[in-house]
């Protein structure tokens, strides 16, 4: 080999090793993130970053510079969070005591210098203004020490981005402006840009660390959490949100439900029935809706007297008679011309009739031998009986024909009803004159069925027959029937379905559709889990859900027994047709139902098993607060359902 070959093999051999060298100490300086991940963002700038990528992006950090004297408000930071393309990290640390309390004592003697310093000077204003800083200081010092309250540290990091440097300048100058309004500054991370795009990573490692000292009240304010606010702005005053302290204002009839409906749901003592009686006394009074309960416990008498109602007693031996052939005109408006005219709906009351003379027949037992054979020979005799009074869909036809005159004025008389005894005879003579061998086994059964309902017989449970004995007064601020008195397990449910139909005939229906015609109207279906076993009641229930809202009027279901909804898919058509939901306390064994029906969280879940009596959680369309009910000592005298308390409130007044 030349002398001139090897010299040159020598040189290439030092400038490989040269390089390798060179190649070694950068892989040293790097770090394996950054071998993995070369850095795309150009830092060239002190004001701003650019993110290097087929559509390069800017991006500017910036750091919360000066805060309000007193953060109060929730969502401090809101117009930060909400501004657009920005991501902003709070990180916050705990002062220790012992260090809370040094600064605070030092804090407080500047401040007594300076005031001693301004009251020399005779500068009365900041003697004012520095007492205040100094009364304040001590006050959270003393909470600190009492364990009740606590000192933190946090640096509040934002970075904006933008698709063009003009852009960031111009979102930048409304982001300082839009947080002045709060009396919050912002400053751009000057010459730290790097560093505080990197304290904005979610890394957990704050390289700026501009803080600023909280106490715990005003450490919630940063949270971008909030706590859902239920209620209108008119209304009654229904309770509490325990959350926030704010009066939950509630109106059953505001333009923004859906429905006017409401359900509620609450284990036995929870408080369902003083909650409805505040919400009937204080709406009756404050609102003037008119209210009638359906009361299966016999709770609701004294609300009635208290507000100047009617109560009426429905019983084995009382001399109250309610007919459920009643029939009434009803105000709809016409559909071509949009004006309103009296209809009178037979078809319907013959189908409501019919419903309620099968639960009837069907009996406590439930009798499996009612089928449709049975409820088309109910019905063909049901319409008959209206048939036989000439009464139709004419309006005239309901009123007998020899009008009289008082003066200029028109009296119009309505004729008789047929009864469940008229009913009962042309049954008894379509039996005889049956020769249909598959109706003849129907007829010998409804004959004896359904003789316990006839008064002519002496039927143990004849107060649904004959004429009604008194009509439902308009007006009247709370009608309270009371069917506390009937036999629990069957004649308690029947008289909830019929007087259901009965009630919608002579109070509903008579409500205008025309809503500014149109009385506020409340119908309330105490403990309704009795009217699950019977389909047609519950069928009636349903369509009563759907139909109360075209007539202004909201249906009321409480109930503490939420399983028996749960158990029949057919009953949940009433809880979709209601907006509002309350639930008071609940038994371990309801909650799972409730759970999954209403989509109620582990955290709901868990308040509603542990919650004390009058405490609840209230569910308006989409929203939903836990409220805190409490009547005042007034409401307490007719809405309390405590006997152990009735008694010494009775003793107290004595």
């Amino acid at each position: 080999m030349s002398k001139k070959k090897r010299k040159q093999q020598e040189e290439l051999q030092r400038q490989l090793e040269t390089r390798n060298s060179i190649d070694i100490s950068i892989l040293k300086k790097k770090t394996i993130k950054d071998l993995i991940a070369p850095s795309g963002i150009d830092a060239s700038n002190i004001d701003h970053l650019k993110i290097i990528s087929n559509t390069n992006r800017f991006a500017r950090s910036f750091f919360v510079s000066t805060l309000p004297r007193m953060c109060t408000f929730p969502e401090l930071f809101r117009d930060m969070y909400m501004f657009g393309d920005i991501n902003t990290s709070i990180y916050i640390n705990p002062i220790p005591e012992a260090r809370s309390q040094n600064e605070l004592n030092r804090v407080i003697n500047e401040l007594e210098t300076e005031r001693i310093v301004a009251a020399d000077r005779g500068n009365i204003n900041r003697e004012s203004t520095v007492s205040q800083k100094r009364l304040e200081a001590e006050e959270l010092r003393d909470e600190i020490a009492a364990g009740f309250n606590k000192l933190f540290e946090a640096s509040i990091v934002a970075t904006l981005f933008a698709y063009s440097l003009e852009d960031l300048d111009k979102y930048t100058k409304l982001l300082a402006t839009e947080m002045s309004k709060s009396l919050v500054g912002v400053k751009s991370a000057w010459g730290m840009q790097e560093e505080a795009f990197k304290s904005n990573l979610p890394l957990m490692n704050d390289q700026i660390k501009k803080t600023h000292t909280f106490d715990r009240r005003s450490m919630g304010t940063v949270f971008p959490f909030t706590t859902s606010e239920v209620g209108h702005p008119t209304g009654i005053p229904l309770g509490f949100n325990k959350q926030t302290g704010v009066p939950i204002l509630f109106d059953n009839f505001h333009s923004s439900l859906t429905n006017y409906n409401m359900v509620i749901f609450a284990k036995s003592g929870a408080g369902k029935s003083v909650t409805m009686k505040t919400l009937i006394s204080r709406s009756a009074v404050l609102m003037g809706i008119e209210s009638l309960a359906l009361d299966a416990e016999g709770e609701y008498s004294i609300v009635a007297e208290s507000l100047g109602g009617i109560n009426v007693v429905l019983s084995p031996n009382s001399k109250t008679v309610i007919n459920l052939f009643d029939i009434e005109l009803e105000t709809a408006k016409d559909e071509i011309t949009g004006k309103e005219r009296q209809v009178l709906n037979v078809e319907n009351k013959v189908e409501d009739v019919t419903q309620a003379l099968l639960t009837m027949a069907r009996g406590s037992t439930r009798s499996q031998e009612v089928n449709e054979l049975t409820k088309q020979i109910i019905a063909e005799a049901v319409a008959e009986e209206y048939a036989r009074l000439g009464i139709t869909s004419d309006p005239n036809s309901l009123y007998v024909q020899n009008n009289t005159f008082d003066g200029n004025a028109l009296y119009k008389e309505k004729k008789e009803m047929p009864t469940i005894g008229s009913w009962y005879k042309l049954i008894e003579r379509k039996a005889k004159e049956n020769t249909n061998k598959d109706y003849s086994f129907h007829y010998s059964y409804l004959l004896k069925v359904m003789k316990q309902y006839i008064r002519a017989y002496d039927g143990q449970m004849a107060y649904f027959d004959g004429q009604s004995t008194f009509d439902l007064l308009e007006g009247a601020p709370f009608i309270n029937l009371d069917i506390s008195q009937l036999e629990e397990r069957f004649a308690r449910p029947l008289a909830q379905q019929i007087l259901l139909s009965w009630i919608w005939e002579k109070y509903v229906k008579k409500n205008s559709e025309d809503r500014t015609k149109a009385s506020k109207k409340r119908v309330i279906v105490d403990e309704a889990w009795m009217l699950l076993p019977y389909p047609e009641a519950v069928d009636f229930l349903n369509t009563m859900a759907r139909r109360a809202r075209k007539r202004n009027v909201s249906l009321a279901i409480i109930s503490q027994r939420f399983q028996d909804f749960y158990e029949k898919p057919e009953a949940q058509a009433v809880l979709t047709s209601s907006d509002t939901k309350l639930f008071l306390a609940q038994d371990k064994s309801e909650i799972q139902y409730l759970k999954e029906v209403f989509k109620l969280s582990e955290g709901e879940a868990g308040f509603l098993v542990t919650c004390l009596k009058g405490e609840g959680l209230l569910k308006v369309g989409a929203d939903t607060a836990i409220l805190q009910i409490t009547p005042t000592k007034k409401e307490f005298e007719f809405v309390e359902t405590n006997l152990n308390k009735l008694v010494g409130m009775r003793k107290a007044r004595e």
